[in-house]
């Protein structure tokens, strides 16, 4: 899920990575070590993002050291083309920006940071389907990890979300999951986006099964969904989860501390390695921060910038058995 708020027109130096035949990436321009070991940090946005549609990745490009460099990515999916792609699909071509980052500099770290939608993204890079195929990263981290689900329950009507529910599910089972939805029943919170039919049941993860592809970070799901997700963490990938204090895709009933204990919990358990230091809840951070006071983006770029530099020098360890550190 993710704000319609965007910063406004500006222009800005740097390069656009090309790869073929529809992906991108930008790299902002900025000062860094002559080294054969520069390492990236590869942005990538949610619903609705295009470059630079969320303002503080310019900011953290420049706060962070000469030795690391940021790109945001460009999918198939961005802007209003999401509704009829998915994050399998995202994770490939996150996957070939990755591989084209180790083939630049074969010498660095790379690490992928997801902004809301970004955050499946990246959830479903390491550990969803497929993930033995793809470039192993160094780090990940989840900015604004939001539930999709629980978001359009708090923002739509029951009897309308049951109804697209339903008629996505009967697509789906007749051999129509990659036809569009009606629009009456999917505008009241998207607009005009043309959804389709698995995209729909992927984000809305309809009951009893609650097992949309999208559905990584509900609040309700059990002890077991987590450790087949968050517990999956290899421990030669720390984490950093950066949940927004006054995220409005959030519902108010939801304890958001609590929620962040348990997913670290889940990848402690499972041997992975969180960053408890600088991670947690980020407070007064809307959504994509775009006009969140000052003090908060700092703190935000603060603890990213803590958290590849604990990366680069070797204190977040591979500890057998997981760590938070």
């Amino acid at each position: 899920m993710d704000s319609h708020t965007s910063p406004p027109p500006s222009s800005h130096p740097g390069t656009l990575h090309f790869i073929p035949p529809n992906l991108s990436a930008f790299e902002p321009s900025k000062p860094l070590a002559r080294s054969l070991n520069i390492n990236t940090l590869l942005w990538i946005g949610g619903l609705f993002d295009t470059y630079l549609s969320v303002s503080y990745p310019l900011r953290l490009a420049h706060a962070l050291g000469p030795t690391w460099s940021l790109m945001t990515a460009s999918l198939s999916s961005a802007g209003h083309s999401w509704g009829t792609s998915s994050i399998a699909r995202d994770a490939e071509e996150i996957g070939k920006i990755v591989a084209m980052i180790k083939h630049m500099q074969p010498g660095g770290k790379v690490v992928i940071m997801g902004h809301s939608t970004g955050c499946q993204d990246c959830m479903e890079y390491v550990v969803g389907k497929g993930k033995e195929n793809r470039p192993p990263v160094e780090g990940v981290i989840l900015q604004a990890p939001v539930s999709d689900r629980e978001a359009i329950e708090a923002d739509v009507p029951a009897a309308m979300i049951n109804e697209a529910n339903q008629l996505a599910l009967k697509m789906c089972r007749e051999g129509h999951d990659k036809d569009v939805m009606p629009n009456r029943l999917t505008k009241v919170i998207f607009d005009r986006v043309a959804i389709t039919a698995r995209r729909w049941v992927d984000i809305a993860s309809p009951a009893p099964t609650h097992d949309g592809a999208d559905d990584y970070f509900s609040s309700d799901l059990s002890d077991e969904r987590l450790a087949a997700s968050f517990g999956k963490f290899l421990a030669s990938t720390a984490l950093l989860i950066l949940e927004g204090g006054s995220d409005e895709s959030v519902p108010e009933s939801i304890d958001k501390h609590a929620l962040v204990s348990r997913w670290t919990a889940a990848t402690l358990i499972g041997g992975g390695v969180t960053d408890n230091a600088n991670g947690g809840v980020v407070e007064g951070a809307s959504h994509n921060l775009n006009g969140s006071p000052e003090a908060v983006v700092q703190d935000l770029i603060r603890r990213v910038v803590g958290f590849v530099g604990r990366l680069d020098g070797g204190e977040l360890v591979h500890a057998a058995g997981g760590a938070r550190i």
